[in-house]
């Protein structure tokens, strides 16, 4: 079974790493179309794209009814954290939303621990605390007056982490039972539709469909989307949602490496420094993996010694 969770880390890491590499492509995007459009387009793609992947599983046995509404409660959480952190960027910077967003890796064990009722572990804690401590040095602005003093922007997208949170934890809990194709799909569906009924109600809809704009639309809704909800999906059936929210903390060390390669944007010692504490965190967390395997093999030990001995 660990080694069935190696390999979801590992699919996770894969996922954050086109999160962050898409980074450049949606940033230049958006210079032609609102972001919400944007999304619902973005959505959309995905829909399409998994609805003709898996057109085979929806006769599958495992309780389907569950299935269809374990996906659409975590699709609309999905939604809701979109819309915080978009209508939330109005009222902010994105240095301190960037932050603030990344709270979801704090807010996931918290919020885990009510819903199933247990105690995160202290290397987790520690683990989110350092990966934290990271984003901060990545993403706070330093500039002579630069003020963390919260205001409703910073508000909305403090609302927007504890969603992403609850999407992570739903999934988590979807996948114990449920096939990841079926979450994934409705998932994606739910985010499609209640982001199209959204645009009026959020932005002045507008799009030039420029090469950049087709060209994101295509990268992030068959591979940031319904490519990296699927591995989301299958990948949460073997690990906890704690590491699902500290490894997707990676996506800004991806983001700045792209934007190191692709635009000549420099790290900088303070945000280097960041992303090694956010690394360092992920490894921090990973110990308390080691030391329960550990543990589960002396007992193993223990439990054969006894067997010879009878």
């Amino acid at each position: 079974m660990k080694h069935l969770q190696r390999r979801a880390e590992a699919a996770l890491v894969v996922n954050t790493f086109i999160w962050g590499t898409t980074f450049v492509v949606v940033k230049q995007a958006l210079h032609d179309v609102s972001p919400v459009l944007f999304l619902a387009l973005r959505f959309t793609l995905a829909t399409a794209a998994l609805l003709v992947l898996f057109r085979g599983s929806w006769s599958h046995p495992r309780n389907p009814r569950w299935s269809l509404a374990g996906g659409a409660l975590a699709g609309v959480f999905l939604f809701s954290g979109y819309a915080f952190q978009t209508i939330g960027l109005q009222y902010t910077t994105a240095p301190k939303s960037a932050f603030l967003t990344s709270l979801t890796a704090v807010m996931t064990p918290l919020l885990a621990a009510i819903v199933y009722r247990s105690r995160p572990r202290a290397l987790e804690i520690g683990g989110v605390l350092l990966a934290t401590g990271g984003m901060a040095l990545m993403t706070l602005p330093t500039a002579p007056g630069a003020t963390m003093a919260i205001n409703r922007g910073d508000l909305l997208t403090l609302g927007c982490a504890v969603m992403f949170a609850f999407q992570i934890i739903l999934m988590g809990r979807a996948m114990q039972k449920h096939r990841f194709e079926g979450i994934a799909t409705v998932e994606a569906i739910t985010c499609a539709v209640l982001m199209f009924i959204s645009v009026p109600v959020l932005e002045h809809a507008h799009a030039v469909w420029s090469s950049r704009v087709i060209w994101a639309i295509l990268v992030t809704g068959l591979l940031g989307t319904g490519a990296a909800f699927t591995i989301q999906a299958w990948a949460q059936q073997f690990t906890p949602p704690t590491h699902t929210a500290l490894i997707f903390l990676l996506e800004p060390v991806f983001a700045w490496m792209t934007s190191y390669i692709v635009l000549h944007e420099r790290l900088g010692i303070r945000a280097g420094v960041g992303a090694l504490l956010i690394l360092g965190g992920i490894v921090v967390s990973e110990l308390k993996g080691s030391q329960a395997e550990l543990q589960a093999e002396v007992g193993d030990e223990h439990a054969e010694a006894a067997k010879s001995d009878a």
